[in-house]
């Protein structure tokens, strides 16, 4: 695919950046648009990168293993120079450099803090490299991460595209909006996404060496956004969304900050507990937030009462825990995050307090997870808390927005499910553990099992599964509760009052659907 049309065509020119107290590094719109230039002559984007480097070369660099890219990038002339620059953070003779960048000069790029000298040739000062998904393709800048630096990174240290950002992106729903605010923008890599089903764009971080970078990102991808600095939703009080993304400093421990992009200086999980409190407070009616979040399991609480505590009235919430950290496993974690040994002095010091705090409040893990939110507006919410630890890989965007849809129609139809006529979807399949017995192999366990999204399963009972072998799209709910309590010499009545709860768990699963919808 051709750069231009990865690019998605956006030829607006970023929003002024705002007055704040850290700026650097100031990077120009004219330094941007020479330096796109030459990216765009040097193939240096996500389908260049890959071509010259090749599929195994690629995958290796991922993994953190650069020699393979290092020998690949070899005969890839200017594009190699940019690739071992910026990807495998080496140094390059001057010539190379400059060829490399032109019609950018070295001076220029410099003086931007793009690149600085290095005995006989050049290094990156910034980490600038292409991200894209399926469609389009951009340039991310940050800073550089520990293991180029050989040290800890600094308190201001803005974060490159980690596991983090990118799963926020594939849990994040595209449909088209008309504004959408990122809270917490980082280097800019959510906002990047946004462009394509959001019409205008409003970003905020509390960091200006972030705002910096972020506007340096945007003026490098011809991508209009309105950059705001401030803690928090304080840059945007009494203004309204349609969609708002947030990745927080949401790790938990102690209120301190030693890194703005992980670091609340609130203790504990109270990060994530405030973004959800207030968030759709900043959402027009039936607006959707989804945000990246954490919390504890402290010793004799339930998480799911523990999270729901934190919502405002008439929000539909459903909150997706994908793992749970041992308090020891977390912490070590997050200290090699930074850079810093967990068996150094500092390591030690850092650990033993963290821990401490912990002991102190009878955490035993660290759940993390996804939280989608919508403005109800009048109607009684829906709050669903969920364990989805099991892997898959559909990206849960999709998903959480057909959920919505789905809590939106049992809200709307939820009283008259008899007169509907579902079908199993044929993603679903029904799965059963047979043990042997005197008479033969005897059913334990009867299991629908979802196929695609999630993968949610569901154990039902011998009643369920017939009823649900009948969901075929011929009968109304209604007649085919009435056939089996018939054939099973059961209540009618009965029966569905048991069935209902059932029903309505499958259908916001989707795994069952009313006939002939393919909106859920």
């Amino acid at each position: 695919m051709a750069s231009e049309e990865l690019l998605g065509g956006h030829q607006a020119i970023v929003a002024a950046l705002p007055t704040v107290s850290t700026v650097h590094p100031q990077i120009s719109a004219g330094t941007c648009a020479r330096l796109r230039e030459a990216f765009l002559r040097t193939g240096y984007h996500v389908d260049g990168v890959v071509d010259a480097l090749g599929g195994v070369a690629h995958a290796a660099l991922g993994r953190g293993e650069p020699e393979l890219a290092a020998r690949a990038s070899r005969d890839a002339g200017e594009l190699g120079t940019l690739i071992r620059l910026f990807l495998l953070g080496l140094t390059e003779p001057a010539k190379a450099v400059t060829a490399a960048f032109a019609p950018l000069s070295v001076e220029d790029a410099v003086e931007a803090e793009l690149l600085r000298a290095d005995s006989d040739g050049y290094r990156a000062a910034l980490d600038v490299r292409p991200h894209g998904d399926d469609e389009s393709s951009w340039w991310v800048i940050s800073d550089l991460d520990s293991d180029v630096l050989g040290h800890p990174v600094g308190e201001d240290h803005v974060l490159g595209v980690g596991h983090a950002s990118l799963s926020l992106v594939r849990a994040t729903s595209r449909q088209d909006v008309d504004t959408l605010l990122d809270v917490g923008t980082g280097n800019g890599v959510q906002a990047l996404h946004a462009s394509k089903h959001a019409r205008r764009i409003t970003a905020t971080d509390v960091s200006g060496r972030a705002l910096a970078l972020a506007a340096a990102t945007f003026r490098l991808n011809e991508l209009d956004v309105e950059l705001c600095h401030g803690e928090w939703f304080a840059p945007v009080a009494r203004r309204r969304f349609d969609q708002i993304v947030c990745n927080p400093p949401f790790v938990v421990g102690p209120p301190r900050v030693d890194y703005t992009y992980r670091d609340s200086g609130l203790a504990g999980d109270d990060a994530s507990a405030l973004v959800v409190r207030q968030l759709p407070g900043f959402l027009n009616e039936g607006g959707v937030g989804q945000l990246l979040a954490s919390w504890l399991h402290v010793d004799g609480e339930d998480w799911a009462e523990r999270v729901a505590r934190w919502l405002p009235a008439e929000t539909d919430a459903w909150f997706v825990q994908r793992d749970v950290a041992d308090p020891g496993l977390y912490v070590g974690t997050w200290l090699r995050d930074a850079g810093i040994d967990p068996r150094s002095p500092e390591g030690r010091a850092k650990s033993g307090d963290w821990l401490d705090w912990f002991t102190e409040q009878k955490v035993d893990g660290i759940g993390f997870g996804f939280v989608t939110l919508r403005r109800a507006g009048g109607q009684t919410p829906t709050v669903v808390c969920e364990d989805l630890r099991q892997a898959y890989d559909d990206p849960l965007g999709a998903e959480a927005a057909r959920w919505l849809d789905r809590v939106e129609w049992l809200r709307a139809n939820g009283g008259s499910l008899l007169d509907v006529r579902f079908v199993v979807p044929p993603t679903v399949l029904l799965e059963s553990v047979d043990e042997p017995s005197d008479e033969g192999w005897l059913t334990t366990v009867r299991r629908l099992h979802r196929t695609d999204g999630p993968g949610w399963q569901h154990e039902v009972d011998e009643l369920a599964s017939r009823l649900l072998a009948g969901c075929r799209g011929a009968l109304p709910l209604e007649d085919l509760i009435e056939l089996l309590a018939a054939a099973q010499g059961l209540d009618a009545e009965e029966l569905a009052a048991s069935a209902l709860p059932v029903v309505r768990e499958l259908v916001r699963h989707g795994m069952l659907v009313p006939a002939g919808s393919s909106a859920l």
